[in-house]
């Protein structure tokens, strides 16, 4: 069965002006999924834009594999102090036993879990840089910057992750 995730996230408090660091969304999403592949339920799934499908990360006993998952729709808003992402995952599912949790697996995994990435440049070294907020985070989150100190963004909730169809 095709199933589809939404997933959201917003940071405030971007700089603007002199203190402007370019944020923006990377186009890569690590996202907990139940691989029917691989029959193993809570697997972190790597999806890319633009790539039909996505990686399962398998488990330390077997190797990573194609995984029936892409990034159907990616939007991003900006405003004053703000940046916003909406993703659509399109995944591949079917019903499966883990014979090693011993559990039977779901369509959103019992407890979904993601992290996006977010890159940055700092014009006053002129040098990129990178972080990642994840659902799992203690809230509020403050990023700042690597090179020069200034803040970032601010993460005030964890990223939404919801089942649609």
């Amino acid at each position: 069965m095709l199933r589809t995730v939404e997933i959201t996230a917003e940071l405030t408090g971007v700089p603007q002006g002199e203190d402007f660091h370019n944020l923006h969304w990377e186009k890569t999403i690590e996202l907990s999924l139940d691989c029917f592949v691989c029959e193993r339920t809570d697997r972190t799934t790597v999806l890319r834009l633009g790539e039909e499908r996505a990686t399962c990360s398998a488990g330390r006993e077997a190797p990573r594999h194609p995984a029936p998952a892409r990034i159907a729709a990616f939007d991003v808003t900006t405003g004053q102090d703000r940046l916003a992402l909406r993703a659509v995952v399109d995944h591949w599912w079917a019903p499966f036993h883990d014979a090693k949790r011993d559990r039977p697996a779901s369509a959103l995994t019992r407890a979904p879990w993601v992290r996006l990435h977010v890159g940055s440049y700092c014009s006053g070294v002129r040098q990129s840089g990178s972080f990642s907020i994840q659902s799992n985070m203690v809230r509020p989150v403050r990023e700042t910057c690597g090179d020069c100190g200034l803040r970032l963004a601010v993460s005030d909730q964890a990223p939404g992750i919801r089942l649609l169809a």
